[in-house]
């Protein structure tokens, strides 16, 4: 009787592991138990196979996954076994969206099947969340049958090392947890007023001046501490403050950069997970970095200028690239470097918060619009934007830009990043531009993830339902317009966000809901039954030593 109660016992509790475990993120197109079969068991015997060389990246993913969080080592092969194994195989044929995958529980092992490598990549991260979100051996594999393939094709996440420099090693745990989300875009900020943070050969000084900064403020805008520097508010544009501000900052030097070498290198690490880099560097405005190294690029001729130690557009201190022949060789000359380290298709040129002032007062800029029939700055802007995509267009490259790139005119191949709401990414795809959907109320995780935070974030809350209720395509786009909404992107800058946990507890778990807005099919999306699945996705960040929000567990 004792062992038929055991026996029941051991059944029961079975089957609240399979229970537990069929709670991946994001959620798959097409996930079904199979209760009639057997879970599978991965132990010290179970080989990776793979049937095409193309797929070496990912069983070698997999192995190191298995390795590392439950010790267990897992021999990679190109051979398929007789029995036990997780198999990796190339098909086109089942199934008629691009880099779909199928994920099967067999008698004798695991199939994961893709129409391409990423869609084989993307089962591979699936099998990661079908197992125990603690170290137990073996590893219980519950019998499933997945169906899957992306909604958009662009799944974006930014990270911006301006403002905070974060190391080598932290970018690619950064690319890792995209990876584990099925993202397949990185947005790197490179550039901005606070550092420049890419090596660039023929023009040195970006790195041994532009990278560096004399102090940050501490609190939010004006901030709070010992070291003082003063700075004149233009009344005209800035009404909420006074004539003159004074910033406070803690004096503390901070800077970095990523040598062309560490470029290269991190490149690499994010192919093997099929995740592209977009690089971004800055123009014509959050440009006080460069300025501070090449000063006669500004519109001040004198001016000597020191990369910014307080955050955003609200003071004269922020200047911007004068539209010249030489400002435009400068910038040809450094994106000609990026992009032969970056093999994406995209590089983003910024291209916001671009104050007019400096141009109205510049002799030389109206003698620029002057000469090319510009009726004003925005204008002068289109123009400027145009300029560089010329270039850029003339190296096989394509240009993304913010949404200000719409002022004066759309550069004609440029791809629109919508920040500033939906408005951008509206007009851009009436337009018959790709647009990126990124608003700012919405995705930048930056933002407070409860209206009274557990500490210092930018004043505005992005809650973890309203990222989850986002809907990346805009109502009034019909049929034809909506498909050039290319997908969307969360957004994580770094003015109050000095370290590695703080940029862990910042994207967990709302990149979880990004990623599901992004990959899963909309009419399938359940906010309660998201935050259900969260439960075990939590679990398996503290296996993987991976910093969160507790407070979202009393939800």
């Amino acid at each position: 009787m004792k062992k038929i109660a055991f026996i029941c016992l051991l059944k029961l509790f079975s089957l609240n592991i399979i229970a537990q475990e069929i709670n991946i993120v994001p959620l798959p197109a097409y996930v079904k138990l199979e209760a009639n079969k057997k879970s599978f068991l991965i132990n010290t015997e179970t080989q990776i196979a793979f049937t095409d060389s193309s797929l070496i990246n990912s069983a070698i993913f997999l192995s190191e996954y298995i390795q590392k969080y439950y010790k267990v080592n897992l021999k990679v092969t190109n051979v398929i076994p007789t029995k036990n194994f997780v198999s990796l195989i190339l098909n086109t044929k089942i199934s008629e969206f691009d880099n779909a995958y199928a994920l099967n529980t067999l008698d004798n092992g695991i199939s994961i099947t893709g129409t391409s490598g990423a869609g084989v990549f993307y089962g591979v991260q699936s099998l990661i969340q079908l197992l125990p979100a603690s170290i137990t051996i073996p590893l219980i594999v519950p019998p499933v049958n997945i169906m899957d393939h992306p909604r958009f094709d662009y799944r974006g996440m930014h990270l911006d090392v301006s403002r905070h420099f974060f190391e080598v090693d932290f970018i690619k745990q950064y690319i890792d947890y995209l990876a584990f989300h099925k993202m397949n875009y990185f947005h790197w900020h490179l550039t901005d007023d606070h550092g420049w943070r890419i090596e660039i050969k023929k023009y040195p000084k970006l790195t041994e001046i532009g990278a560096w900064r004399n102090g940050s403020i501490i609190g939010l805008w004006p901030g709070k501490g010992n070291e003082h520097i003063k700075y004149q508010v233009l009344p005209t544009e800035i009404k909420i403050t006074p004539k003159d501000a004074v910033i406070k900052t803690d004096g503390i030097w901070h800077g970095g950069f990523y040598t062309q070498e560490q470029i290269k290198e991190v490149v690499d690490y994010a192919a093997k997970r099929y995740i592209t880099i977009i690089p971004e560097v800055e123009m014509p405005a959050h440009s006080m970095a460069l300025l501070a190294a090449y000063p006669e690029l500004g519109t001040e001729p004198g001016k000597k200028y020191e990369v910014a130690q307080t955050w955003g557009m609200m003071n004269k201190y922020n200047n911007v690239l004068q539209a010249s022949d030489s400002t435009f060789k400068f910038l040809e000359n450094v994106l000609a470097e990026m992009m032969d380290l970056f093999p994406s298709q995209y590089i983003h040129i910024g291209g916001d918060e671009a104050s007019k002032i400096w141009w109205k007062q510049s002799a030389v800029s109206q003698q620029i619009m002057k000469k090319n029939g510009l009726k004003n700055e925005s204008e002068l802007q289109s123009y400027f934007i145009q300029k560089i995509e010329k270039f850029v267009n003339s190296k096989g490259k394509t240009i993304i830009g913010w949404n200000e790139i719409l002022q004066g005119g759309l550069a004609p191949n440029a791809v629109v990043m919508s920040w500033q709401g939906e408005k951008g990414g509206i007009e851009a795809a009436k337009q018959n531009h790709k647009a990126i959907m990124t608003p700012e109320d919405k995705v930048y995780f930056n933002h407070a993830q409860f209206i009274k935070e557990d500490s210092l974030t930018a004043g505005k809350p992005s809650l973890l339902a309203h990222v989850y209720n986002y809907e990346p395509v805009p109502a009034e786009l019909n049929a034809e317009q909506a498909k050039y909404i290319w997908g969307g992107q969360g957004c994580l800058w770094s003015e109050y966000i000095t370290n590695p946990a703080k940029v862990q507890y910042m994207l967990f778990p709302r990149l979880d809901a990004l990623s599901e807005i992004l990959w899963s099919p909309k009419e399938q999306r359940n906010y309660p039954d998201f935050q259900k699945r969260l439960k075990t996705q939590f679990r398996r960040y503290d296996l993987m030593g991976i910093m969160y929000s507790k407070r979202h567990l009393e939800n």
